[in-house]
């Protein structure tokens, strides 16, 4: 996926987490979609930083980098959320473009999915939004349905690595 892509991405998953974290539609709803918005969207555009050094799908597409991210918010008490649009950034480029990327890095083999399009096609944006609707029904499930299957211990790193 391109940027524009990334940046439609991470702003509808905001948007979307918004209202399933806040879901009541008044001011804590906007409040809750403005704290997620800036550092989801941030997130999704880490990773393409390796454009201008290293090698792009490469040197930031991988778990070491989504594992740094996630231990942040526990480590530190901040970045909550930067993790989320880092990990949407990587499922965008794994199923929403032909190209894989470099997961285990720095073993350089790239895994991919035998789905998606070129960054360049004119189905970009609509696989953008069929990934960027995936990604809400399955937060969806987990913020309304997992609770009852997972362990509280579980569900409280959870909500602090979530900033919830």
């Amino acid at each position: 996926m391109n940027k524009e892509g990334h940046v439609l991405n991470a702003v509808l998953l905001s948007i979307g987490l918004g209202y399933i974290l806040e879901p009541a539609g008044d001011f804590s709803t906007f409040r809750t979609i403005a704290e997620v918005t800036i550092p989801i969207t941030l997130g999704a555009l880490f990773p393409d930083v390796d454009t201008a050094f290293g090698r792009h799908r490469k040197t930031l597409h991988n778990f070491l980098v989504l594992g740094i991210f996630l231990a942040y918010p526990l480590v530190f008490d901040n970045l909550q959320f930067v993790w989320l649009g880092v990990l949407t950034h990587y499922i965008l480029d794994l199923a929403g473009s032909k190209r894989g990327l470099a997961l285990l890095y720095p073993w350089d083999r790239e895994f991919a999915l035998p789905v998606g399009v070129t960054t360049s096609s004119k189905y970009a944006s609509l696989a953008t939004l069929v990934i960027t609707g995936f990604e809400l029904l399955l937060v969806g499930l987990l913020v309304f349905y997992a609770p009852a299957y997972v362990p509280p211990e579980l569900i409280q790193h959870g909500t602090t690595v979530l900033g919830v």
